[in-house]
């Protein structure tokens, strides 16, 4: 989900659990940004919709104040997959209140080059196991 050019997380080793930290190094506008975040809560349901995922909520050093989910439903019934993001956010540094509607644009880019990469991911990992 963070397979992107213009991204890179740090620490993606990080174990998904609760009170994880994480950062996101962002390419733009000529310079770069380092947005780091903590792992809130994790959701794993099984049931007729499995789901599974987690949220960060940003850290005082991050130039927002928010919090993003990231979600992966199957329904087992026809055998969908969902993947969505869920994001709110205000501006919590200056600079970030200076240039709140570039931050719009790039959370704008950043989801729909998520859901990109985990199209990528899905695609080539179903063509590896049609190959095994």
């Amino acid at each position: 989900m963070f397979n992107m050019s213009w991204i890179r997380l740090c620490w993606p080793d990080t174990p998904i659990q609760a009170g994880g930290d994480v950062a996101v190094l962002v390419h733009h506008f000529g310079f770069c940004s380092l947005n780091p975040a903590r792992i809130v809560y994790v959701i794993d349901e099984v049931g007729p919709i499995a789901r599974f995922g987690f949220a960060y909520g940003r850290v005082i050093e991050h130039a927002e104040r928010g919090e993003e989910r990231f979600t992966v439903e199957w329904n087992r019934s026809d055998d969908q997959v969902w993947y969505s993001i869920l994001a709110f956010s205000v501006p919590n540094k200056a600079l970030a209140k200076l240039g709140y509607p570039w931050s719009r644009i790039l959370q704008r880019k950043f989801a729909e080059g998520s859901k990109a990469a985990m199209v990528q991911a899905t695609n080539t990992e179903m063509r590896h196991s049609v190959v095994l």
